[in-house]
């Protein structure tokens, strides 16, 4: 089954289609960085297809460069990759490079949603109208404009949990009506990442639609029961790191693969890590994430407010209360990574006092689900924390994805 990939930021969504049979045609993103990173993994694809993973391991290693790598890659898969904004100017062109890729044959699924600030709920929360003026607010119109165009048997839109209540529920209402339009009967979902065997606590809205003439049913998803692990899972093989420490390319494992590594395929054969990179910290923010560490040791999670004064910068001390906040080892999720975590580690404490740091990229790839085999680019080769953490917050998890990409196969096969 083909599918596109629509505001395809690194390609957790793709990720998990993929890795459940679906084929690739194009991934549309506006952001260079992601699109380096979505022709990596693409990659990645070709070259285990073909039985030649030790030629993306060299690239892992640093032994060839990444333009070497693509070259080793057919034109035509690179071509899938789409570096540009979804939009009334550029559709047509956007449509042309697709209609060649396809080669006559027909789109099954579109699967996508547009950047969520607009609709989330922290980001209307710190805009002076509430996000009214955002011209995001209406990138769903670009996603049915796809719709009309390629008419899928089926859609997957994944969103924030705001969609549902922005501007009083508005835009979500007519989201709906722009897709019965078209033929379309829609099912929206609340789902809880965690519930697909992501180590986060991360819900979104996921709506599957489907043309109405098929006379689909998308039942309720059978969530089954996951085996109960810990956020240690996550932490417990990857070697030791101090702020600012870490290689970009590769590093080795420390420790034997544990179940959770194992059945998720974070960890899946190629037995090195990438991007295991911390941000350096200042003095003063080691001494916080020290105190706060200790508490969470204590079961306490640290009030900004309760820090000695010395440590207190911030003016507006009690809007962020908990600015300052470890990941926690044995809870069974860790909290939502989001993509602030480009611009500082406060909020994913690592929780051991002696590594004290924020986590790295590949520990917040791994609590996304991503495979270890994933790397992240950035627009330049070389280094690109800031780059990655973007892409990761950013970031459908793979694993849910993967879930959801099966169940929609049952339902089209059936």
């Amino acid at each position: 089954m083909n599918f596109i990939d629509l505001f395809a930021g690194a390609g957790g969504l793709s990720e998990g289609f993929i890795r459940a049979g679906y084929h690739s045609i194009a991934h549309v993103e506006i952001d260079e960085a992601a699109c380096y990173t979505l022709k990596t993994r693409v990659a990645y694809h070709y070259l285990k297809s073909k039985k030649k993973l030790d030629e993306y391991v060299k690239y892992l290693k640093g032994e060839i460069s990444r333009a070497t790598l693509y070259s080793l890659i057919p034109k035509e898969q690179m071509d899938g990759v789409i570096n540009m904004a979804l939009d009334d100017e550029n559709n047509k062109e956007i449509f042309k490079r697709i209609d060649k890729l396809l080669k006559g044959t027909k789109t099954d699924i579109i699967i996508g949603g547009p950047p969520c600030q607009a609709y989330s709920l922290v980001g209307r929360a710190r805009s002076g109208n509430g996000m009214e003026s955002d011209p995001r607010n209406y990138l769903y119109l670009q996603y049915v404009r796809f719709l009309k165009k390629y008419n899928p048997k089926i859609f997957v839109f994944e969103n924030v949990l705001g969609l549902r209540s922005a501007d009083g529920g508005s835009y979500f209402k007519k989201m709906i009506a722009e897709f019965n339009k078209l033929g379309y009967n829609v099912r929206d979902f609340l789902f809880n990442a965690n519930d697909f065997g992501v180590l986060q606590n991360r819900k979104r809205i996921i709506l599957i639609g489907h043309k109405r003439e098929l006379n689909l049913l998308i039942p309720d998803f059978a969530l089954k029961n996951k085996k109960q692990y810990t956020v240690q899972s996550v932490f417990e093989d990857l070697p030791k790191l101090q702020a600012g420490e870490g290689l970009d390319k590769y590093s080795k494992y420390v420790g034997p693969i544990n179940d959770y590594l194992n059945n998720t395929k974070i960890r899946n054969g190629i037995n090195i890590i990438t991007q295991h990179v911390s941000r350096p910290n200042t003095d003063q923010d080691k001494e916080i994430y020290r105190i706060a560490a200790e508490q969470l040791k204590n079961g306490k999670r640290l009030d900004y407010t309760s820090l000695p004064k010395r440590l207190k910068t911030h003016t507006n001390q009690h809007s962020f209360f908990d600015r300052f906040k470890v990941v926690d080892n044995n809870a069974s999720y860790a909290h939502t990574v989001v993509a602030h975590i480009a611009k500082d580690g406060h909020y994913y404490i690592h929780p051991d006092i002696l590594q004290n740091r924020s986590i790295s990229v590949r520990e917040a790839a791994r609590l996304q689900s991503f495979p270890d085999d994933f790397y992240f680019e950035g627009v330049t080769e070389g280094k690109s924390r800031t780059a990655a953490f973007k892409q990761i917050g950013n970031a459908v998890p793979p694993l849910m994805a993967n879930e959801i990409a099966k169940e929609i196969k049952l339902i089209l096969t059936c």
